[in-house]
């Protein structure tokens, strides 16, 4: 999809980081944007920034864990600006609730918000937009937001949402291309960027409370994430670089080269037949402190 203008794109977890970065982009665009958060005040603020553009924009709070409201986010998004076509599934968190434990030790409570949002969260969009864009029949893209933890030795519940959202993505691109679809498809997967979802807490259910143990550990983590993070990528940059990749039709969108041999390294570990792969971190390290970001 090359021509934005005039064009309709809703996007998820569009109150903040690369989300509002997305929706800035596409307001740059001349595109109409639909903006879905679950923070309602936050959500409220981005529509103004957006508005101030001079583009149409609309906010709908939307829990992308729960189907029937990201169903009510498409009604939205068509009865009020018509045919969609293009829809950014960002919204993602990350549990403090999953550090140092073991994958069978995280309860229900841990996979059921990480998986909801993170996966899930993408395969309703996809359900509740999808279908739209085949009736419509009008040049359409997907971004599915992924991480480069999707691609690289890892585990518990954010390594494996993100593992899936990429591997959900191509078989989406797959099935668009048998149907002859005019719909393209592609998995955005960052490494660091400069975004709050270290305190993705916040937005934490009551009833997945993550209870005693994530309290202890919230400001922990977030303090060591908000300072690796805060070296990575400005959110506008990454957003720049996902719409060239649509104007370009790829596929895989990779923002941060520094990570390319890790990436490798890593299929290289998997092909040797040898044991489980993992990241040199101290490699890592030398290469950040040399100021390569990551």
């Amino acid at each position: 999809m090359q021509n934005f203008e005039g064009k309709t794109a809703v996007i998820t977890g569009a109150a903040s980081g690369i989300g509002l970065a997305l929706a800035e982009r596409a307001a740059a665009a001349r595109m109409n944007v639909v903006l879905a958060d679950i923070e309602e005040k936050a959500l409220t603020e981005a529509v103004k920034r957006i508005e101030e553009r001079q583009v149409r924009a609309i906010g709908v709070p939307a829990n992308i864990m729960i189907e029937t409201s990201v169903q009510n986010l498409a009604e939205r998004a068509f009865a009020e600006l018509g045919k969609v076509h293009l829809l950014c599934t960002n919204a993602g968190v990350a549990s403090a609730g999953s550090a140092g434990k073991g994958v069978w030790e995280l309860p229900d409570r841990e996979w059921d918000w990480v998986m909801g949002v993170n996966f899930y969260g993408v395969l309703y969009g996809l359900r509740a937009f999808i279908p739209h864009m085949l009736e419509h029949g009008e040049d359409s893209h997907v971004v599915n937001t992924a991480s480069l933890a999707g691609l690289m030795p890892g585990g518990g519940t954010y390594g494996v949402s993100k593992h899936a959202v990429l591997a959900l993505t191509e078989g989406l691109q797959r099935d668009l291309n048998e149907r002859g679809a005019n719909i393209h498809a592609s998995v955005l997967c960052p490494g660091f960027v400069n975004t709050n979802i270290s305190d993705a807490e916040r937005n934490r259910p009551e009833d997945l409370s993550g209870g005693e143990d994530v309290g202890q550990t919230r400001e922990l983590m977030a303090a060591v994430m908000t300072d690796l993070l805060s070296r990575g990528k400005a959110p506008s940059e990454v957003a720049d670089i996902v719409f060239d990749a649509i104007a370009s039709d790829s596929f895989y969108i990779l923002p941060h080269p520094a990570w390319d041999d890790f990436v490798r390294d890593r299929v290289e570990q998997v092909l040797a037949r040898g044991p489980v792969a993992t990241t040199d971190m101290e490699e890592m390290q030398r290469r950040r402190d040399a100021g390569e970001v990551f």
